[in-house]
């Protein structure tokens, strides 16, 4: 059952009429149930029971009956007992059973839609939400673990002992979702943010290709955050690289510097990311085992990628630019290089399934099998054709086309064949720019004519 039935069952919940027979329920729109559900990290919980029209006229009778262990949660999901609660006030036998089907409902509905709710929430928001530095906070004021959203029980965990580190885990998770949306603007799937909750939404539920990549490049911008802020001495668990001399470096040149600590970060990065996915403990061979290994795999190619493309630079001394000596480092590569190496594997990525022995098998034995760099995915990827509340797919209706490319981003494959309509908007832009001694320079405006084309 999925999170779109859910709500709709709910709703019905409130305009249903409970027992036409029963004494104080006579009325469609009397009191039922409304489940609050809060902090789905932790599990959900039955929070409070609202009362109208004199249906329940002590809603306290409900509450104790949850005490008594009519509903029981346990692990973030409701389990329901057979035990019936017994009251000695004068209350109708019929009214007692009414609720308590609702009850019996709620909570079967709950189970089912138990991994979609825990999944809504990512520490991918973290990217969206502004964090405040640690020292911000003053005695007496709200701990900074405790105002972050999506952070799993390990993550939040890790977040108290390495508060310093937040804000660069929200940085890298930006970085990560900014070359997300570049290296896919031109796609039918543009790696559009929905919410500072879900981030990308419900599309993330579909163990695609576009999900591994999602996975593998956030991963790679903590990897990227956190190796950086080492350099900087933002950190107080961690310095400069301390990397070894590569051996063809020639031997005059000098192996110092401060380097980025691509080891620290990479670490770091696999304790917290995979933090998430290691307190998973679904049955061996099932489908959501084979989902946590698809992650665990894709975190781990993010983070290779970072690590593999980390570089030797070096900066040259000596008098008037003749570098008569040569001192060196390790540095990070440019962020936009590791997009695009993950995007290539992305368009290589292996389509795996779960084995016999609970580990991913390739689906086609023809195919190598991935590497530790390689993506690898368990679903079909939808065709992001058309708006799908299931899917999560936004549609491509809206999106802007090239009319003379053949590609992805051409009218014919970005709508999808629907067409497209086609309007002229005016481009300003500066030309014509000279420069004035002394000093500045100055541009006219121009403005040309420009078509434009958007998918129907």
């Amino acid at each position: 059952m999925d999170l779109t039935n859910a709500k709709s069952f709910l709703k019905g919940l409130k305009t249903a009429q409970l027992d036409e027979n029963a004494d104080c329920c006579k009325d469609s729109g009397l009191n039922l149930l409304c489940f609050v559900f809060s902090d789905v990290v932790r599990g959900l919980q039955l929070v409070s029971l609202q009362e109208k029209a004199g249906c329940l006229p002590n809603s306290s009778l409900a509450l104790e009956a949850i005490k008594r262990q009519d509903i029981v949660v346990q692990a973030g999901c409701v389990a329901v007992t057979r035990r019936t609660s017994m009251d000695n006030r004068s209350v109708q036998r019929r009214r007692t059973g009414g609720v308590r089907h609702l009850l019996l409902a709620a909570a079967f509905l709950t189970c089912n839609s138990q991994l979609l709710l825990v999944d809504a929430n990512s520490w991918w928001s973290l990217g969206l939400t502004p964090i405040q530095r640690p020292e911000m906070y003053i005695i007496g004021a709200q701990p900074l673990c405790s105002q972050l959203s999506g952070l799993s029980q390990g993550q939040r965990k890790l977040c108290q002992l390495y508060q310093d580190h937040m804000t660069y885990i929200g940085d890298g998770a930006k970085t990560g979702i900014k070359e997300c949306q570049y290296q896919f603007r031109q796609r039918r799937w543009n790696c559009s943010t929905v919410d500072n909750t879900s981030v990308f939404g419900r599309v993330m539920q579909i163990g695609s290709r576009e999900t591994a990549f999602t996975y593998a490049i956030s991963a790679a911008g903590v990897v990227n955050a956190i190796s950086r802020a080492c350099r900087e001495g933002e950190l107080s668990t961690c310095g400069c690289s301390r990397t070894a001399r590569p051996r063809d470096l020639p031997r005059d040149w000098l192996w110092g510097g401060c380097g980025d600590n691509v080891y620290y970060g990479k670490r770091f990065a696999q304790e917290f990311v995979d933090a998430r996915e290691r307190e998973k403990n679904y049955p061996r061979g099932s489908r959501e085992h084979a989902r946590t290994l698809m992650n665990l795999h894709n975190n781990e190619a993010g983070r290779q990628a970072v690590y593999n493309l980390a570089d030797v630079a070096c900066k040259c001394h000596g008098v008037s630019g003749s570098c008569s000596l040569k001192t060196c480092w390790l540095q990070l590569a440019d962020f936009r290089r590791v997009g695009e190496f993950l995007k290539e594997k992305y368009d290589s990525a292996a389509a795996m399934r779960i084995g016999r022995k609970g580990k991913l098998d390739l689906l086609d034995k023809r195919f190598n099998s991935p590497t530790p760099e390689d993506l690898v995915y368990i679903d079909l990827s939808p065709d992001y054709c058309h708006r799908n509340e299931t899917t999560g797919s936004l549609g491509t209706q809206g999106r802007f086309c090239n009319k003379t490319s053949e590609g992805m981003d051409g009218c014919e494959l970005m709508c999808c064949g629907r067409g497209y309509d086609q309007f002229r908007i005016y481009k300003h832009e500066r030309c014509h720019c000279k420069f004035h001694w002394c000093c500045y320079v100055k541009c006219k405006r121009c403005s040309t004519l420009v078509d434009q084309f958007v998918c129907k």
